[in-house]
């Protein structure tokens, strides 16, 4: 059995982001070799997470919004994580949007469901983040 790892680095420009990063995963399934498998795609970061749903827009306001009403990021003081740093709501959405996803490889492919893609999610951004892609197989 072989395996592959690969880091891919993200630095958003807002504090929030939803970033596609299914073509990414692709090509570092290209670059891996391995036909039959599975692939690990996690946030290295405990502010972002990596995901699989639609790619619609519509969609990705109602992640928005629905967080915000869930860990809204203002007012400050209402967590008690917040002191030195401002991102306790940030840990909270990472915390119902999920680490990572396993998608199997097949035929050298991303075997997904209709409509699955593969999202980062940032919750804390305009800083250097990691997210660790692993495959293995043969």
């Amino acid at each position: 059995m072989k395996s592959y790892r690969k880091e891919l680095h993200f630095h958003t420009q807002t504090r929030r982001a939803y970033i596609n990063i299914t073509q990414q995963i692709e090509a570092v399934l290209a670059e891996s070799g391995i036909r039959e498998g599975l692939c690990l795609v996690n946030a290295m970061n405990i502010t972002a997470s990596v995901f699989i749903n639609d790619n619609e827009s519509g969609l990705h306001s109602d992640f928005e919004r629905w967080l915000e009403k869930l860990a809204p990021e203002k007012p400050y003081e209402q967590y008690k994580h917040n002191g030195f740093e401002d991102n306790a709501d940030a840990h909270l959405k990472r915390t119902v949007m999920g680490r990572e996803v396993v998608v199997a490889v097949t035929n050298g492919k991303l075997d997904f469901g209709t409509w699955e893609q593969i999202f980062y999610g940032e919750f804390d951004g305009m800083r250097d983040k990691r997210v660790l892609v692993k495959i293995i197989g043969e």
